[in-house]
C-alpha cells in the first residue's frame, strides 16, 4: 500500500470521548470502597483537568491517566473488553465502517490514531476492520499501573508528528495519505497529509474547511456523503 487515511478516533469515529470510558474503570474497581475513591479523587481533580484540556492536550492526557495508578494489568484488560462491549460497540458513528471500508477498497492502510487506551482501541481497530492504531500506553511496574503514560504521549500536535514517522516507516507517500477528523485541535495532523477531511467537525474546523475547501463528511448516517 503506498498511501494510508489516518483516523482520529473520539469524535470521528464514535461518540465517545476519553472521559467515558474512564469513568467506567474508576467504577467498576475490585470493591465498592475502591471505586468510591477513584471516582472522588477524579471528580476533585476534574477543573484542574478541564484547564489543562483547553491549554495542552498533553498535559491533560497525563493528568486523567494519573488516576489509573495502582490499578492492576489484569483489572485493566478486563475492564477494556467491556468498554468495548457496553460503550464503544454502541457510540460507533452508523457510517464509521463503511467510510473505512471506502478506505481499504481504494488500497489505503487505516490507521487509528488517538488518545485513548491501546488496550480499549485494539478491539475498536479490529472491530471496523483497521489495519493498525497509534494509542496512549499505560506504563506498568509489576503488574500495575505507575499513572505514567509511555512516551510519546499521543495528543495534540504530537499526533502529525507520529503520523509521519508511520508514514516513514511503512513507506507511505504522505502527500498520498487523508486524514480525517472532527476537531480543530486535530488541525496538525491534518496538514500533514495530502488530503484532509473533516468529519462531523466542530464549529472552527468546519469553518477552516470552507476556507481551505477540506471535505465535510457526515457519518451520522449508515453511508457517509458530505454535510
Amino acid at each position: 500500500m503506498s498511501s494510508a487515511a489516518y483516523f482520529d478516533v473520539d469524535g470521528t469515529l464514535v461518540r465517545t470521548n476519553l472521559i467515558q470510558p474512564t469513568i467506567h474503570f474508576f467504577a467498576n474497581q475490585a470493591s465498592l470502597g475502591k471505586s468510591i475513591r477513584r471516582l472522588g479523587t477524579a471528580i476533585l481533580d476534574a477543573p484542574r483537568m478541564l484547564h489543562a484540556e483547553l491549554r495542552d492536550r498533553r498535559l491533560f492526557n497525563e493528568m486523567l491517566y494519573s488516576h489509573y495508578k495502582g490499578i492492576s494489568e489484569d483489572r485493566i484488560e478486563v475492564l477494556a473488553k467491556e468498554i468495548f462491549d457496553e460503550i464503544l460497540i454502541d457510540a460507533i458513528f452508523p457510517g464509521a465502517k463503511d467510510l473505512i471500508n471506502l478506505c481499504k477498497k481504494a488500497d489505503q492502510r487505516v490507521v487509528l490514531v488517538t488518545g485513548s487506551l491501546d488496550v480499549t482501541i485494539k478491539y475498536l481497530a479490529d472491530y471496523l476492520g483497521a489495519d493498525d492504531f497509534i494509542a496512549n500506553r499505560l506504563e506498568l511496574k509489576d503488574g500495575f499501573a505507575t499513572g505514567k503514560l509511555m512516551h510519546p504521549v499521543v495528543a495534540g500536535p504530537v499526533k502529525s508528528h507520529l503520523i509521519v514517522e508511520d508514514a516513514k516507516q511503512h513507506g507511505h507517500d504522505l502527500s498520498m495519505c487523508h486524514g480525517y477528523s472532527d476537531s480543530y485541535s486535530d488541525v496538525p495532523m491534518l496538514s500533514v497529509v495530502g488530503q484532509a477531511f473533516c468529519v462531523n467537525p466542530d464549529k472552527k474546523l468546519k469553518r477552516l474547511a470552507q476556507a481551505y475547501r477540506w471535505p465535510i463528511i457526515d457519518i451520522t448516517k449508515e453511508t457517509p456523503g458530505p454535510q
